[in-house]
């Protein structure tokens, strides 16, 4: 039985899309902060007893931190995202939506403020992305029922 994508999927892909400029974000961040502490690749961070003497060390281990847990979390939500769209197109965009937004002010708020500055960010990421992980069960089983 062929699956007929609904009529307003086409707000799901965008927010899944506008993730990808998400991990852009991450990238620049890394990049930045990688440059001014001066940090050399391929140490993909700099060591702790580093980081607690140089202040711009450390924020290179949160923006690199941040751009790692980003990575962590973007495959789940995008098939929770799109497995929620197929029933839900406007309630998964609008929670997707949100989630992007909070992984936006999480990757900001790590990389200026370093763990603490992660927790808004945290909260409303964590909180859609339950939402969503629950409503894309609910979605697949009634695909099966």
């Amino acid at each position: 039985m062929p699956i007929v994508l609904p009529s307003d999927y086409g707000y799901v892909l965008l927010v899944a899309a506008s993730s990808f400029f998400v991990n852009t974000l991450h990238s620049s961040l890394t990049m930045r902060a990688r440059k001014a502490s001066g940090i050399k690749y391929p140490a993909a961070y700099a060591a702790n007893d580093v980081a607690e003497k140089d202040p711009l060390a450390h924020k290179f281990n949160c923006a690199q931190r941040a751009h790692a847990n980003f990575t962590d979390n973007l495959t789940p939500f995008l098939g929770e995202l799109l497995i929620t769209g197929l029933r839900y197109p406007i309630f998964a965009a609008s929670a997707g939506g949100v989630w992007v937004f909070g992984r936006v002010i999480y990757a900001i708020g790590y990389t200026n403020g370093g763990p603490q500055g992660r927790t808004v960010g945290s909260i409303v990421s964590a909180l859609t992305d339950f939402v969503l992980k629950l409503t894309a069960v609910y979605s697949a089983a009634k695909f099966v029922l």
